[in-house]
């Protein structure tokens, strides 16, 4: 049993350091991309106006789709304690308010930004509609309320700290005072030491339920 578990820890540090070193490489790829980009800019600021324009254009179109398409639906509880939520789940960039289903929000239309999520710990609550964009990327999101012990809010703090694609900040509307959330997918845990909360990371960080596996959790929104 012992070597079981020491397996399963190695496979998961392995897997870590595999997300940082992806991580890592993506935001080498971003500043390229960033310094290309601007070359660009510069050289096509004569048809500026005519792209602002169009870009209003769809963004707005986008709006009203994401905003008439947000579905209705209902958590369904696995015989693991986990929840899955069964309705449809839009993905769409919206700058209007979303109404989430759920609170915390497993997923549907966002902000454009995302949240970081590289282990980023967050005093103060965050935007949900970002928040669930970091969700898409692969992030697991723990929450916890005013009820939540403050030593359970340490150590799950410094979990967060040491696991990249993930994050933490307070949500007060929630029902129990520690969740945890992935798209789609959202669990209660009764502490720091359930053994539940490294079980859902496992499972849930860039797990198979990721919309956009690999995405960056960097070079977004921070507090």
């Amino acid at each position: 049993m012992g070597s079981a578990q020491n397996t399963s820890t190695g496979s998961r540090k392995e897997r870590i350091e595999e997300l940082r070193r992806a991580e890592r490489a993506r935001e080498r790829r971003n500043r390229f991309l960033v310094i290309a980009a601007s070359t660009v800019v510069v050289a096509g600021l004569v048809a500026g106006g005519v792209v602002l324009v169009r870009s209003q254009s769809d963004n707005a179109k986008k709006d009203t789709a994401g905003d008439a398409k947000q579905a209705s639906g209902h958590f369904v509880t696995g015989t693991d304690g986990v929840k899955t939520w069964k309705g449809t789940l839009t993905r769409n960039h919206v700058t209007k308010t979303v109404s989430y289903a759920m609170e915390p929000p497993v997923g549907g239309d966002h902000l454009q930004v995302w949240m970081n999520c590289n282990g980023d710990v967050y005093s103060k609550a965050v935007n949900n509609m970002n928040a669930v964009h970091s969700l898409e990327h692969g992030a697991v999101w723990v929450t916890y309320n005013d009820k939540a012990p403050e030593a359970d809010v340490k150590a799950l703090a410094a979990k967060v700290r040491k696991t990249p694609y993930t994050f933490m900040s307070p949500v007060e509307d929630q029902k129990d005072p520690i969740m945890m959330s992935a798209w789609g997918k959202q669990r209660t845990v009764t502490g720091a030491n359930d053994k539940n909360v490294d079980a859902f990371l496992a499972e849930f960080v860039q797990g198979k339920q990721t919309p956009e596996p690999g995405a960056a959790c960097t070079n977004g929104l921070s507090q």
